[in-house]
């Protein structure tokens, strides 16, 4: 039996004598992929007779059926049970796009109509008219969210398809820089949206190419660590709070902090002085910064310092992230949060001098307004004490650059507590708002290229009532807060007037 999806080229069949037959047989038995295969030549004249054979057959069947009307009759239902209808039809994914949008607009809308229907309430309560208003609502609502899933698991797609590529390329590297390492992959069948796969192609083969170039070590020195010469490289995929963990981990060397910090100060990035305050965990992730590269050469597969920090930007573009965890001697492991889909997402909706944002629901772990007592300074930064934990507290007007807000001393302002992830070594973050305005269905909208890039913001939406929220990057402002000597992110965030019109 052959795979196809795995060997990825479309098969034909040739006829050919007996002769030919084996010759190919023993041409395609030595390709190292091939597991079985047979071949045997053709005999026209045996194929001719079984087919002669089978109409004769049906011309017996059918002249000793019932004649007339009947007869007709059941030679028409056994022609339509002979035809194979198909149970799928294939669509153009632009029209896939384009259904998906105007189901985006439909949410925005079915929003809009609940925000009224509950403003007539409050208003009209007892009218009879308003009261039918709001079970149209209500079943309009129903109606487009049951549409908006369907839609969704549409777009989805088994991650498989893009990691069946990898096995291939995994040997090809290891064979060419004379190593022996085997890929195991896991949740194949996890389900993530046909544009993210797109866009998580190129970042999992960088990881890839440099997890077997410079991650797992040569058969050498695998014998002398004590290891197996044989390296295992592991792929997996999985769900986790409404977004996909995509992670990669090889039993090689590990990353060494102190070799990557060294190889920083020398080519110039950073003084000695910054690397001497720097963490173990902060000296690791320098290897995402453009340019770097710790190779003594450059090969064929890596050592040029490009794709690392690609893999990051390309990751943050998706409003991802890239997580490493490393041993030294034991390996390393890059993880990818990435979101399931980015059309849409469940957000909650705050404000904070006079400009609404909203933050994806997924990082929120709860809201609350804080008193006095609760607020305090460590290291001339605000943090936030509950119950018994403290944290950073980011005013969110600070942390986007916003000029103009001001802060009182008597200022209670609301909280969101926010974490990156449920990973322990991930420590939570208080963002301060004005205001928590709503929780809704938000509809991405990717910001246009003139404005460039903008830290700490990832896209934009359209309410129902027209106003232009700005969407936060909420591990971006967790990775702000976590750094020695915080900063502003340098967003000069606009404000919108609100409007009727999109």
């Amino acid at each position: 039996d052959i795979e196809q999806e795995r060997v990825g080229h479309e098969i034909e069949v040739l006829f050919c004598t007996a002769s030919e037959a084996a010759e190919i047989e023993d041409l395609i038995t030595k390709v190292e992929d091939v597991v079985e295969f047979a071949a045997s030549a053709w005999d026209a004249e045996a194929a001719a007779a079984e087919a002669a054979e089978a109409q004769a057959a049906e011309a017996t069947a059918t002249s000793a059926s019932t004649g007339g009307a009947e007869g007709v009759q059941a030679q028409l239902s056994g022609a339509a049970q002979r035809i194979d209808v198909p149970t799928t039809v294939r669509i153009e994914v632009e029209q896939i796009d384009a259904l998906m949008n105007m189901v985006g607009e439909l949410v925005i809308d079915r929003t809009r109509v609940a925000q009224l229907s509950r403003l007539m309430q409050q208003r009209f309560k007892d009218d009879e008219y308003v009261r039918a208003l709001a079970e149209t609502s209500t079943h309009i609502s129903k109606v487009v969210d049951e549409l908006h899933e369907s839609m969704m698991q549409v777009r989805m797609l088994p991650v498989g398809m893009l990691f069946s590529k990898f096995p291939r390329l995994v040997r090809d590297l290891a064979r060419s820089l004379d190593k022996d390492i085997k890929l195991e992959m896991e949740g194949e069948d996890t389900e993530i949206d046909r544009s993210v796969i797109e866009q998580i192609k190129d970042p999992l083969v960088h990881l890839i190419r440099n997890a077997v170039d410079h991650g797992v070590e040569t058969r050498e020195e695998r014998r002398a660590a004590g290891k197996p010469e044989g390296s295992i490289l592991r792929l997996t995929a999985d769900h986790e709070q409404g977004q996909i963990i995509i992670s990669l981990t090889d039993d090689g060397k590990g990353i060494d902090a102190a070799s990557i910090s060294a190889a920083a100060v020398k080519k110039g990035a950073i003084t000695a002085e910054t690397a001497a305050r720097l963490s173990q965990q902060e000296a690791v992730e320098l290897v995402f910064m453009p340019g770097f590269s710790t190779a003594a050469e450059t090969t064929e597969v890596s050592g040029r310092g490009v794709g690392m920090d690609i893999v990051r930007r390309q990751i943050e573009a998706l409003n991802g992230r890239v997580e490493v965890e490393t041993k030294v001697g034991t390996g390393t492991t890059f993880r990818l949060r990435l979101p399931l889909t980015l059309a849409t997402f469940r957000g909650l909706l705050v404000a904070r001098g006079g400009t609404t944002y909203a933050l994806p629901m997924t990082y929120v772990q709860e809201t609350l307004r804080v008193d006095s007592e609760m607020l305090g300074m460590v290291s001339n930064r605000p943090v936030l004490t509950l119950r018994g934990t403290t944290m950073a507290m980011l005013w969110l007007d600070e942390v986007l650059g916003m000029p103009g807000v001001e802060h009182s001393a008597d200022e209670r302002p609301y909280v969101i507590v926010v974490k990156a992830s449920d990973n322990e070594k991930d420590r939570p973050v208080a963002l301060a708002v004005d205001e928590l305005v709503d929780q809704q269905e938000v509809v991405v909208k990717s910001l246009s290229g003139f404005l460039g890039r903008a830290r700490g913001i990832s896209g934009a939406s359209i309410l129902g009532d027209g106003q232009v929220v700005l969407i936060l990057d909420v591990a971006t402002l967790i990775k702000t807060s976590q750094q020695s000597d915080a900063l502003p992110v340098g967003l000069h965030a606009p404000k919108f007037e609100r409007s009727a019109a999109a």
